[in-house]
Formats: structure tokens, sequence, C-alpha cells
């Protein structure tokens, strides 16, 4: 019974480290999403610039498409928006923006000054939405379906190397969905 108890703290031990050599391995930008390949949440909120107009889920619907949370107040959504703006204004790749609690008027003046890449704006304003997706926070980009099913979601900026590795993503769910 006694070397019973004296191996308790060593198996505990090992059981630690074990688990933490693991996390030594582990990419802190992958984030486990419940909802990959699940519908993305029903939803009904305002469309940035006619705040009358109620955006939902079908909206989403029809193509391959990335959704792209973002803030004015997000700094490295200031660095990655000549990106988007190079996916969405010049190859044409329909990209929906989630604006995740920010100033609407803000953020109508940020894309008048630093162009609009979205297709459409959802305003997010207390954060419903981005807490349905599981957002960290800004910014994260998803990638729907045509049926507007969550297929990938990355965290983080989007600059030129992860936009080939989302690109080829999209081109094959395009090949499957087709």
């Amino acid at each position: 019974m006694r070397k019973l108890l004296v191996s308790i703290p060593l198996v505990a031990f090992l059981g630690l480290g074990v688990f933490l050599f693991k996390g030594l391995f582990m990419d802190p930008r992958t984030l486990p999403s419940a909802l990959i390949d699940k519908p993305f949440p029903e939803f009904s909120l305002p469309s940035l610039y006619n705040m009358d107009e109620e955006l939902t889920q079908l909206d989403l619907q029809g193509e391959v498409a990335l959704l792209n949370v973002w803030a004015t107040w997000c700094p490295t959504c200031k660095e990655e928006h000549a990106q988007l703006n190079k996916i969405g204004l010049e190859e044409g790749v329909t990209i929906y923006g989630l604006n995740y609690k920010d100033d609407p008027e803000l953020a109508r003046q940020w894309l008048e000054r630093y162009l609009d890449p979205y297709r459409k704006v959802i305003v997010d304003e207390e954060g419903y939405l981005g807490l349905d997706l599981g957002v960290y926070g800004a910014p994260e980009t998803y990638i729907l379906d045509k049926k507007g099913i969550i297929r990938y979601r990355h965290v983080g900026e989007v600059n030129e190397s992860v936009w080939l590795h989302l690109r080829e993503l999209m081109q094959t769910i395009e090949k499957e969905d087709a």
C-alpha cells in the first residue's frame, strides 16, 4: 500500500510532463472550431451601408466565399486589409465582412479610406454573432461553401502565404460542390 502511495506523485508528474511536452509541438494559431462542417449560425443583423436592411445567414449562400471578422480597433485588421483588397477587388473573390464589436460609422469611414473588399458587411455591434461563431478576436477568416457551411477557420492575419493556402482550400471545396 505504501509503494502505491509513493508512486502516485510520480505517475502524476509523468502524465503532466507528457501533456506539456505535447504542447510544445502544437501551433497556437490553430484553434479548434466546433462549427467546421456545420451551417453558419442563424442571425439577423443590419448591413453596414443600410442599417435598415437585415442580413441573415441566407445572404452568405450561393458560392464558395470568405467571411472575414474585422474591426477598426484591430491593428492586425489594418495590416491584412491590403491583402483582402487584392483578394476581393483584384482577384474577384467573394468576401463577406463581419464588423465585430465596432462603431458602424467608424467602420464606414475606415472602408471609405482603405477601400472595401467586401460584398456585404454585417454589423455585429454587440458581438453576439461572433460569440456564436466562437470568435476569439479579430481578425478571423472562415471559408464558407455554396450552402453556407463553414469549411475552414483561420485565426489571425491573412497575408500572401495564408491566402495561397486559403485559395487552394477554396478551389478544392468548389470542386467538391460541383
